[in-house]
């Protein structure tokens, strides 16, 4: 298991993880924008996403709308995976190092991974039942703070629910859609949290390695949400990420019928997890069954 991202790139590079990356190319690089606004909700937000294909594998990384330069899909097609994992730009490494790992550690059973079905419907309810199974994975107590670091509204609700108090924590700022304010910041709230729950997109902007250290460091909860970085955060099971909710493209949003995630957790006494609030998650999980959710049964 790596110690960290950049330990997790170094052994690809190296070979050690599977086939020499120099020997891999992707053959077809493309990017998916999506502008969202819930009926129902306040208010909405946009998603630009550039995904490598690797055989059968899509890897993928989420940017800021209108960050992603076009030549970037140049750069990708055609090009081996270790050119890619030296980019200059952090979301083709990250896709690359995606896409590599998902070709050869896909989301089975056999690599650790437990299926969390998704049932048919609309964008709001497919949003709403994957925040379940995302939520399911904190083993906390009811009342324990969680610091958000990605703010979806769904998430959110589900952490109302499981009546579990928040910061949460988003480089867009705003309100959430209960009108509470939302930081810009994650350093400043880590010490007031008891667990993160954070997006995969932290990958690519350079904020993931400073909560994965404080989760290691402090014995916190760290647990993933990821459509970026689907393959990569699982491979960091028990290096301070606790869990995972990963969700390689095609993503919820992307279609109406019936869908699945793959839910991942560290092995027991990796986590930081008392017996107490491992309970309690495994009750949470039930409950969140018993509400709708097709999970695996």
């Amino acid at each position: 298991m790596a110690s960290s991202y950049e330990d997790l790139l170094t052994r690809v590079r190296a070979g050690e993880l599977g086939p020499d990356p120099r020997e891999e190319r992707v053959a077809v690089a493309f990017g998916t924008r999506q502008a969202v606004r819930h009926d129902g909700r306040g208010g909405g937000y946009r998603n630009e996403v550039l995904s490598l294909r690797l055989g059968a594998a899509v890897g993928s990384c989420a940017v800021e709308p209108g960050q992603l330069p076009a030549e970037a899909l140049d750069d990708c097609v055609g090009a081996d995976v270790a050119s890619l994992l030296g980019h200059p730009l952090p979301a083709v490494r990250v896709a690359a190092l995606d896409a590599y790992l998902l070709r050869h550690f896909p989301h089975l059973p056999e690599n650790g991974a437990s299926p969390w079905s998704l049932p048919p419907g609309s964008s709001l309810e497919k949003s709403r039942a994957r925040a379940r199974g995302v939520v399911g994975l904190l083993d906390l107590p009811p009342g324990a703070r969680v610091l958000v670091v990605g703010v979806v509204n769904s998430l959110l609700e589900a952490l109302r629910e499981r009546e579990l108090a928040y910061v949460p924590c988003d480089l867009k700022g705003g309100t959430t859609e209960w009108g509470e304010p939302v930081r810009t910041g994650a350093a400043e709230a880590l010490d007031e949290c008891a667990a993160v729950l954070a997006s995969g997109m932290t990958l690519g902007n350079g904020s993931f390695e400073p909560l994965r250290r404080h989760a290691k460091h402090h014995g916190k909860q760290l647990v993933m949400f990821a459509q970026t970085g689907s393959a990569v955060l699982p491979r960091l099971l028990g290096a301070g990420v606790s869990a995972v909710c990963a969700e390689p493209y095609p993503f919820f949003w992307l279609d109406g019928g019936p869908g699945l995630v793959h839910r991942y957790r560290a092995a027991p006494g990796r986590s930081g997890a008392t017996a107490a609030s491992r309970r309690s998650g495994a009750a949470a999980d039930r409950s969140a069954r018993t509400a709708g959710n097709g999970a695996a049964r």
